[in-house]
């Protein structure tokens, strides 16, 4: 039996990519703009969002799981 661990990161990698390729379906040039902002930002700017997405997604599945 797989671990619940497992298939909850599996489900959430899914979840992932359909609201990427949503995203992108969508609104390719809207994508695509974000894109070259994101390119255009400093790495501390970056590096910052994405430890606040992943702390809030923490914190969002612990709400969940409890």
């Amino acid at each position: 039996m797989r671990s619940l661990a497992v298939v909850d990161f599996l489900i959430g990698v899914g979840v992932l990519l359909v609201l990427e390729g949503v995203m992108l379906a969508a609104s390719p040039a809207w994508m695509r703009r974000a894109m070259k902002s994101a390119l255009a930002k400093p790495d501390n700017i970056l590096r910052a969002v994405g430890i606040g997405s992943a702390v809030a997604g923490l914190i969002l599945i612990w709400i969940i799981r409890r």
